[in-house]
C-alpha cells in the first residue's frame, strides 16, 4: 500500500494549518477517497471511513452556525473522536473556535483552503489517485511523440536511448530514460514518469550522461504522460517472420490494462526515430477509427470478389454457346 504525507498535500494545495498541528509530517493518507460529513454531524457514524480526509464547505458551516456553542462543541467532539487524517474547510470560510479546540484535543489538523469546495475536492481526488496508484517500474524509455505517450522497451544496447535522443532533436519530448515508473491511475489509464533522481537525464553509450533539459531546453522534456503505445525493439532475426501488414492488433498487459503494442526489428540502416513517429501517428489514426491496413485489405478483397464474379459471368456465357 502506498501513502502520501499530509505535509505533501498541504504544500501541493497551499493549505493553511489553522490548528498549528505538529503531526502533519507523520500523518499518512492511504486512500484517494474523501468524505463530506453530513450524516456524521447528525450523529450517524455507521460505515464512517476513518482513513479519509474530511472536507466541509458552505453547507456544513451554515448548519453548524445554527447551533449553540455547546451543541457545536459536542457534535464536533463526537465527530473528531472517530479519528481521521485531517479536516479541510474550503472557500476560506471562518473556522469556529470550538473546532480548533477539538482538533487540538485529538491532535487532528484543521486546514483551510481558499478554493471552491467542489473544485478542491476533485483536485484532491485526482492528486491522490496518482500518488497512491498501483505502480511498477520498467527498464525502457518513455517519450511523447505528437501527443502520444510511447513506451520503448527492448534489450540493453538495442538503441532505445539513441532513438529517444533523435526524437528529442526532432522536436518531441523525453519523459524518462532507463527506468520508467508506471502508475495505474484508473481502470483504463496508465501514467509514466521518471524517478526524481534521474529525471531529464539520458545515458548514451560512448558519451555518458546528458541533461536533456539543459541541452535542448525545457520544451524538450515532460514530467508525466499517459502510455498510449508500447514499442518493443529487438535485434533483427533473419529466421523470424515479421508482420508486414498490421491487420492483427497486438497488446501488452501492464498492471491489468491492455496497451497497443508493436514489435520493431532493428538492423543497420533503419531510422528508428522516423519509424516511431509514424507508429505514433498511425496509433492516433486507429483511435480515431481509421486503420490503413484494414482499408487496403477491404480494397484487395473487393477487387478479388469483383474479378471472381466476372469470371463466373464469363463461364455462364460460354455454356450458353
Amino acid at each position: 500500500m502506498f501513502s502520501v504525507t499530509l505535509r505533501e498535500i498541504i504544500d501541493e494545495f497551499q493549505l493553511e494549518d489553522v490548528s498549528d498541528c505538529r503531526r502533519v509530517d507523520d500523518i499518512l493518507v492511504t486512500t484517494s477517497d474523501v468524505n463530506r460529513p453530513g450524516l456524521q454531524f447528525a450523529g450517524y457514524l455507521e460505515h464512517f471511513g476513518t482513513d479519509r480526509i474530511q472536507i466541509i464547505g458552505k453547507g456544513e458551516i451554515a448548519y453548524l452556525e445554527t447551533l449553540t456553542s455547546v451543541e457545536r462543541y459536542n457534535i464536533l467532539d463526537n465527530f473528531f473522536n472517530c479519528g481521521f487524517p485531517c479536516m479541510v474547510v474550503a472557500r476560506g470560510l471562518e473556522i469556529f473556535p470550538e473546532m480548533v479546540d477539538v482538533s487540538k484535543k485529538y491532535q487532528i489538523p484543521v486546514l483551510k483552503s481558499e478554493d471552491v469546495t467542489s473544485r478542491f475536492l476533485s483536485g484532491l481526488i485526482r492528486y491522490l489517485n496518482v500518488q497512491l496508484a498501483p505502480r511498477i517500474t520498467k527498464h525502457g524509455v518513455f517519450v511523447e511523440v505528437y501527443g502520444e505517450g510511447i513506451l520503448i522497451l527492448g534489450d540493453s544496447g538495442v538503441g532505445k536511448s539513441e532513438t529517444a535522443l533523435e526524437l528529442v532533436k526532432r522536436g518531441h519530448r523525453l519523459v524518462a530514460d532507463d527506468v520508467v515508473e508506471i502508475r495505474k491511475v484508473s481502470d483504463k489509464t496508465l501514467v509514466g514518469t521518471a524517478p526524481d533522481i534521474i529525471r531529464h537525464f539520458i545515458e548514451i553509450r560512448g558519451i555518458g550522461i546528458l541533461d536533456v533539459k539543459n541541452l535542448y531546453g525545457v520544451g524538450s522534456v515532460k514530467v508525466t504522460e499517459n502510455i498510449n503505445l508500447v514499442i518493443h525493439l529487438e535485434f533483427w532475426d533473419e529466421k523470424k517472420q515479421y508482420d508486414r501488414l498490421g491487420l492483427v492488433d497486438e497488446f501488452t498487459d501492464i498492471l491489468g490494462i491492455r496497451v497497443p503494442s508493436l514489435n520493431i526489428p532493428v538492423r543497420p540502416g533503419r531510422n528508428l526515430a522516423i519509424i516511431v513517429e509514424v507508429a505514433a501517428m498511425n496509433n492516433r489514426q486507429k483511435k480515431m477509427g481509421y486503420n490503413a491496413a484494414k482499408v487496403l485489405n477491404e480494397r484487395v478483397m473487393g477487387e478479388i470478389n469483383k474479378n471472381s464474379e466476372q469470371d463466373k459471368e464469363g463461364s455462364f456465357c460460354d455454356d450458353c454457346y
